[in-house]
């Protein structure tokens, strides 16, 4: 059995971008990608910051936004686990 991860893509690159560390959000992506048995080389990443919702205790959150290159429509099971809430 796996081990849990309390903490979604989604909530780890928000808290990279609050703390100054954006610069390695890609490879976090691109980790997470390979971890789902995906070629991150076949996607473009796209952050977009949005304020966070109601109750949140976050002032904004990132979404992600996956594309992939050769015009394929994205698996919509990985593009919402890549933006899935606590």
């Amino acid at each position: 059995m796996g081990r849990i991860n309390p903490y979604t893509l989604q909530m780890k690159i928000t808290q990279m971008f609050a703390q100054g560390q954006s610069f390695f959000a890609l490879t976090k992506v691109q980790d997470w990608l390979k971890e789902h048995n995906q070629n991150p080389l076949e996607y473009e990443i796209i952050f977009h910051q949005k304020p966070a919702p109601p109750g949140s205790k976050e002032v904004m959150v990132i979404e992600i936004e996956l594309k992939r290159k050769d015009g394929q429509p994205v698996d919509s099971w990985l593009q919402e686990q890549a933006n899935l809430h606590a």
